[in-house]
């Protein structure tokens, strides 16, 4: 742990296909004090569960918008429920508010990414209110770590 107190931490909720190689690379970003996988749920849609990371953040070390900047560059955030070799509605791309902030900085985010010129098609990535979150079974946490392969496309 960095040091920092656990109430300064905030969280983050990403989905960007195959969660374990978005665990491991989230991770890696400094300002990253711990992460988990699991299925989000967005509010209002219970039927609806994405493949996620949920990562807990020191703001003092690492932004939120930097943390939407790491997300584009793990997948491809045009394609409509598809990473790699991974399809379906569960590995859609998308990003979980928890609150006004981050919503509103999300939605900046993926103008800016649209507007920038970077991508030839439209950006798909849902952004929505995190209904809920499971966690996924220990078995899944820090794949990567314990496994050392990835078949996922991060």
């Amino acid at each position: 742990m960095s040091g920092a107190p656990v109430s300064s931490l905030e969280q983050a909720t990403f989905g960007a296909g195959c969660f374990w190689g978005a665990e491991a690379a989230f991770r890696a970003l400094p300002g990253v004090i711990d992460s988990r996988v699991g299925y989000a749920v967005e509010a209002g849609d219970e039927a609806l569960q994405i493949e996620v990371v949920q990562v807990d953040f020191d703001p003092q070390v690492l932004t939120y918008a930097r943390l939407i900047e790491h997300f584009w560059g793990l997948h491809d955030p045009t394609s409509v429920d598809r990473q790699g070799e991974h399809g379906g509605v569960k590995y859609r791309s998308a990003i979980f508010h928890t609150n006004a902030a981050q919503a509103e900085q999300a939605r900046a985010a993926k103008t800016a990414l649209q507007a920038s010129g970077r991508l030839n098609k439209p950006v798909a990535t849902v952004i929505v209110p995190l209904g809920r979150f499971d966690l996924a079974d220990e078995a899944h946490q820090r794949y990567l770590e314990k496994n050392g392969l990835s078949t996922c496309h991060i």
